[in-house]
């Protein structure tokens, strides 16, 4: 399994950017059969790669959104009441969504890139980076912003990117 060099990583979305998401709008529009069975071969393979241990980009640069489902717990867990959770961790969004107050997350241990509450993270973490949540063209936004922060996502859309310039799509 190669090493995450973050650095390296963002300049080559730096890079590729604009590239990558107009393939993923042409594939938004007119959706190759097979896709979705792609898919799956490319996360495979892009898991093969890449160890979010190593990385941990997501807790590094981004919030999840947490429900009231999530907050009880995770408050629960650490003794809390949601209330004071709410008030110490999060903030309400323009959307309305509750959202870390900070960046790196709060409960990413920076030495280890562990979450301290892994066993009761929020839901969008743990199904992060969501690359079999629904069907690829219906959730195309997220592998769109995800490419930016997961090398992971980023591998799929590549190896799909290889597949179709080979015309195997």
């Amino acid at each position: 399994m190669a090493t995450v060099n973050l650095r390296s990583f963002r300049q080559i979305v730096h890079h590729n950017k604009r590239r990558v998401k107009g393939f993923l709008t042409r594939l938004e529009k007119k959706q190759p059969r097979g896709l979705d069975n792609l898919v799956t071969v490319a996360d495979k393979a892009a898991w093969a790669k890449t160890d979010c241990l190593d990385c941990a980009n997501c807790c590094k640069t981004m919030s999840p959104t947490y429900t009231k489902k999530d907050v009880k717990r995770i408050s629960a867990h650490l003794g809390m009441t949601d209330k004071a959770f709410r008030e110490k961790w999060l903030y309400k969004d323009r959307t309305g969504d509750w959202m870390n107050v900070k960046q790196p997350c709060q409960f990413l241990d920076l030495k280890t890139n562990m979450c301290d509450i892994y066993a009761v993270r929020p839901r969008d973490c743990a199904g992060f980076p969501h690359h079999n949540k629904r069907k690829m063209v219906e959730y195309m936004h997220m592998y769109k912003q995800n490419i930016e922060y997961c090398p992971a996502t980023y591998r799929v859309v590549e190896f799909i990117m290889e597949k179709a310039e080979k015309g195997e799509l």
